[in-house]
């Protein structure tokens, strides 16, 4: 019986030598050098967890650059493969010159930024596939909560926490090529207490907070701040954690009943400083508009009460999302949630001047949203673009 292979062990969407060529050979057709460059034999980097995927010249078979793919989703890692550019020189055998001239300027090139075509949005889908249908740098700012990973029922979507982790990592990674550059993107999260299932088990708390922070910065964001969402006394309770030691007082007992959530704020990486968004900014006005006005929050701990909605088991208030927009996105910007719930983003960026991008797998919440867009923009629904659910009728709603 043949022994699995590396990549079948690890359980790697590209398991094999052709699937890694097939993979760079579109990325090649996507920069119009699939006729003059060959490849050589790619390997697997299981240490990183990517193919490598060299690059030879059509004619010297000489090597030029490699590919690299992400093994455990298939995409190419762009700021590890060969830039196009360089590709170009070397076969038309400019290198020494490209190189002279990345010595010659020290400084980073002049780029204007352009603003987003982006109009708001509403996508019914799995976020990993709607984000690879956005335009590059498309979005200015992504705010989002993603699911608990199995912490009530109707959230038992993996099998494993190393499943969970793997699907927020394609969204990371995905979100970081629409995200323009210099953007935010910023999470809410908190640990989850997966429940024992039996009296024989003791129940587990995963730091799911300090993982996601790994991958945002295996995925090229820098860390900017840990926010703390303090909610009021009282409101971790219904966890159950406590109770015993408040009952016995018994040491070794004690566990501390959690009240706080993170809002954790990434940037994506790039060597401009943040005041290089702010000056080039297309329409200086907006950002002269946008300033935030006193009353601000000056610590890194907010206080904000939590929101119930019966139609949507774990919605966070749009108190946060309005706070998380007004500090980290300019009015007409784009602000993105691949975790869109019931639309409280929407709701905070109508608010706010902004336009919004919400993606939603659950059909009957996508049927939330689009209710309540009406109630965000009256008759101007109707201009909300529609990706794989039914656009927005106003015809039967009175304004």
């Amino acid at each position: 019986m043949q022994k699995p292979t590396v990549a079948e062990k690890r359980n790697y969407r590209v398991t094999d030598v052709q699937t890694a060529k097939e993979i760079a050979l579109n990325w090649l057709v996507e920069i119009q050098l699939e006729n003059v460059v060959d490849f050589g034999l790619p390997e697997i980097d299981d240490r990183y967890h990517v193919w490598r995927v060299p690059l030879l010249t059509h004619v010297a078979k000489s090597r030029i650059g490699e590919v690299v793919i992400d093994a455990r989703t298939t995409l190419v890692q762009l700021d590890k493969t060969t830039e196009p550019e360089l590709l170009e020189n070397r076969i038309l055998g400019r290198d020494n010159v490209h190189r002279r001239q990345k010595r010659k300027t020290q400084s980073i090139p002049k780029r204007r930024i352009a603003a987003s075509a982006m109009r708001n949005t509403i996508a019914q889908g799995d976020s990993e596939e709607i984000l690879q249908m956005l335009p590059t740098e498309s979005i200015d700012l992504v705010f989002t909560s993603p699911p608990y990973y199995n912490a009530r029922p109707e959230y038992a979507d993996y099998i494993t926490y190393e499943e969970y982790l793997l699907k927020l990592r394609k969204i990371i990674q995905l979100t970081h090529h629409v995200l323009a550059e210099g953007r935010f993107f910023v999470i809410n999260v908190a640990p989850v207490l997966v429940r024992r299932t039996s009296r024989n088990e003791a129940s587990r708390r995963i730091a799911v907070p300090f993982d996601i922070h790994r991958l945002f910065i295996e995925e090229g964001f820098d860390f900017i701040d840990d926010i703390i969402w303090l909610k009021p006394e009282g409101a971790g309770w219904a966890t159950g954690r406590g109770r015993r030691f408040a009952a016995d007082r018994n040491p070794l007992q004690y566990k501390a009943v959690p009240v706080t959530e993170y809002v954790l704020v990434y940037r994506k990486h790039t060597d401009r400083l943040i005041d290089w968004n702010i000056r080039n900014h297309p329409d200086q006005r907006l950002v002269s508009e946008s300033r935030v006005e006193d009353g601000y929050e000056r610590t890194n701990v907010w206080d904000i009460k939590p929101s119930h909605d019966k139609r949507h088991p774990a919605v966070f208030p749009v108190e946060l999302a309005k706070k998380v927009i007004q500090y980290y996105s300019f009015k007409n910007d784009v602000v993105m949630d691949p975790f869109a719930g019931i639309g409280t983003v929407g709701s905070a960026c109508t608010q706010l001047g902004r336009r919004f991008v919400l993606i939603e797998q659950d059909e009957k919440y996508i049927q939330v949203i689009r209710q309540e867009a009406k109630i965000w923009l009256g008759k101007n629904a109707k201009n909300v673009y529609t990706l794989n659910c039914e656009s927005i009728d106003v015809s039967d709603t009175l304004f």
